[in-house]
């Protein structure tokens, strides 16, 4: 045996204990999970979990809920990302440093510290609530409301959005701006036909990323609405240990619709980028 092929079969039992993890915490759970989801208790093997969420309207509710969540909270967030992302390629060093390292650690504030926070700021006796009521801004505004979850969502999607879109701005050079200005190309033709079509990929992936983060997310809804509103992720977990409506099968079938979801939007993201692969060409 000589040392390439040694080499590759050392490489490949390095990547031993990562398959295995793997297994056991990714493909078993699924696994687990499709099995108990045609599981049930008053019917048997069969779709009756999958015909009893969609001929119903309070699952139906849960569903769109937090497709519109995690949809306008992404577009918000992205929105806000790309400007600061930008913007960051454009100050100095050691401010964009700062702001890096800021959104590195607020990426990481969410869950039951994040809900007090928000309770404080924009609850309904909240700092900035009474503050906009005085000045007339605002009439009434629930932060417990679907609205209220919008503008959460989209505080913890900024800072992952600004991590990831902020290395893509690396593609764009300086000379193709310069170039575009001398061919007489103003700032909205740059953008128009070369710096969005080479940002389009990694807007895309991102915009996917923060689908994910928000259709999964758990803990701060859970906290800010203590269970009340109604989203796949809290009707999931009270299934799986409510008090009263203990039901796993149900809960594995709600799983699998979100896991649905979400190869539906993994398989646009890919159609989409094929097409603005071939559009860039």
């Amino acid at each position: 045996m000589n040392s390439i092929t040694r080499g590759k079969w050392l490489a490949v039992l390095c990547l031993v204990p990562f398959a295995l993890f793997f297994f056991v915490f990714q493909i078993a759970p699924l696994g687990w999970v499709m099995i108990h989801s045609v599981q049930s208790e008053e019917f048997g093997w069969g779709l009756a979990n999958f015909s009893k969420i969609f001929n119903s309207k309070f699952y139906l509710q849960a569903i769109q809920y937090s497709l519109e969540i995690s949809f306008w909270s992404s577009i918000f967030g992205i929105i806000i990302a790309v400007l600061g992302s930008y913007s960051l390629r454009r100050v100095d060093s050691r401010l964009r440093n700062f702001v890096n390292a800021f959104a590195n650690m607020t990426s990481n504030f969410s869950g039951v510290p994040l809900a007090f926070a928000f309770i404080i700021l924009l609850g309904f006796n909240g700092t900035f609530t009474i503050m906009l009521k005085q000045a007339g801004i605002i009439q009434d505004f629930n932060l417990y409301s679907k609205t209220g979850l919008i503008i959460l969502y989209t505080y913890f999607q900024i800072p992952l959005g600004v991590l990831l879109l902020y290395p893509a701005f690396d593609a764009l050079r300086e000379d193709w701006r310069e170039s575009a200005a001398l061919l007489g190309a103003n700032g909205w033709q740059y953008w128009r036909h070369i710096g969005l079509p080479v940002l389009t990929p990694a807007l895309l992936g991102t915009f996917v990323i923060l689908l994910a983060n928000a259709l999964g997310a758990y803990a701060t809804v859970y906290a800010l609405t203590t269970g009340n509103f109604n989203v796949l992720t809290i009707r999931i977990a009270a299934m799986v240990s409510g008090d009263i409506s203990l039901d796993p099968n149900m809960a594995s079938a709600l799983a699998v619709v979100l896991v649905a979801l979400m190869t539906l939007v993994t398989i646009v993201h890919q159609l989409l980028l094929k097409r603005s692969y071939h559009v860039s060409r």
